[in-house]
């Protein structure tokens, strides 16, 4: 008994205690954030993201921002990838602040910031049509001119956005290397918004050649209104919101010469003015058949010198095609369509044998939709390469 009572003590001055011992666990490892571009960087390629990644955890908050302004990225389905949803601000400094766990470790914060390279050129978008605000018809395109050419076009397409109130399928289109049109497969739903953006900011299109701001605007789609003129029977029906709206009679092109004679297939309306300067083509003051007229309430439909107008030649209209080309109907119904006119409401025209060719003004229609699709650079033969 008294050399148990002495092994107890020993235990007690050792462990503090008789009873059981119980070892230390050790913490749980906590998320690692990693970032791309990688904190303190000086010179980071704008056109390679941003990226933040969680190892052994999920990401809770990406807080990401380019001097001030809030860029914008999404998480992939696991939570552990986030990505800018577009290229970076050449020259800019940004910060980044990425909130990772585990569940049961602590969480990770991760705070930087890095700075992107400046860019030796820059290019940018010229012009837009649409403009801003405007109200068009159901056939008007997106137009975009550049202010010099693009070498890389599908880095500069990945980067033009277009979002609709309701879904459509469009494409990109290239007619040169400085202009890229969009149109859709069918004819825009009426009345609703769409938004074009061109998120130029770090696209790298050339080298040392990156965009360094966006470009955006909203438009809407107004009433559906397309015109079908058939120029054997000299009859021009307008239909709004699929019900009849107008029904003219009206003479075309006397097609005694190729540029008397009116183009057949969908045409959009462009532009229009009160009264309109028309002069011959080809030809000078003096010579047989020369003229240089101002023409009321014009609406122009093709690059050729078309356009539906006002012409007090009823005795031609329903009758006789007797015009330089263009579409003349009553003054009081040319007015009509003159004043309720959108840009991109579809002119549908038939009966003649010379066809518009689908880069007269605006004859996108023409193309089907296979062969306007070949002309993305995202889509056609040349993004395989």
């Amino acid at each position: 008994m008294r050399r148990a009572a002495m092994i107890c003590v020993a235990l007690l001055l050792s462990t503090g205690g008789c009873g059981p011992v119980t070892a230390e666990r050790p913490a749980p490892p906590a998320a690692v954030v990693q970032v791309w571009p990688a904190f303190d960087s000086k010179r980071a390629r704008p056109d390679r993201r941003l990226v933040v990644k969680a190892r052994g955890g999920t990401l809770r908050q990406v807080l990401a921002y380019a001097a001030g302004e809030h860029i914008p990225g999404k998480l992939d389905a696991s939570r552990t990838t986030w990505r800018s949803d577009w290229t970076l601000k050449p020259g800019t400094e940004h910060t980044v602040t990425a909130t990772a766990a585990t569940p049961t470790g602590p969480s990770t914060v991760a705070m930087g910031r890095f700075r992107t390279r400046a860019a030796t050129s820059t290019f940018k978008v010229a012009s837009v049509a649409p403009a801003p605000g405007e109200t068009v018809g159901v056939g008007m395109p997106i137009i975009i001119d550049f202010d010099g050419p693009i070498r890389d076009k599908a880095a500069v397409e990945r980067a033009l956005e277009v979002k609709t109130a309701r879904p459509v399928e469009g494409a990109w289109h290239w007619t040169s290397d400085t202009q890229a049109i969009y149109r859709t497969r069918r004819f825009w739903p009426a009345r609703q918004q769409v938004t074009f953006t061109a998120h130029l900011a770090g696209v790298r299109q050339g080298p040392g050649t990156y965009g360094t701001a966006d470009t955006s605007l909203t438009f809407t789609v107004g009433r559906r209104q397309t015109s079908t003129i058939d120029t054997e029977t000299h009859r021009m029906t307008v239909h709004r919101d699929g019900r009849v709206a107008q029904r003219m009679l009206i003479s075309a092109g006397m097609a005694t010469t190729y540029e008397y004679t009116t183009t057949s297939g969908v045409h959009l309306t462009m532009d229009k003015g009160n009264p309109v300067r028309m002069v011959s083509p080809g030809r000078s003051k003096g010579e047989p058949g020369f003229y240089d007229l101002m023409i009321g309430h014009a609406v122009r439909i093709s690059n050729s010198g078309e356009y539906v107008h006002a012409k007090d030649n009823v005795w031609a209209q329903g009758r006789a095609n007797v015009s330089h080309g263009c579409i003349n109907a009553r003054p009081d119904q040319a007015a009509w369509f003159y004043e309720g006119s959108l840009r991109g409401d579809p002119v549908v025209i038939t009966g003649t044998d010379r066809e518009l060719e689908w880069n007269n003004g605006w004859g996108f229609w023409q193309l089907p939709w296979d062969e306007w699709r070949r002309g993305s650079a995202l889509l056609g033969p040349a993004s395989s390469r």
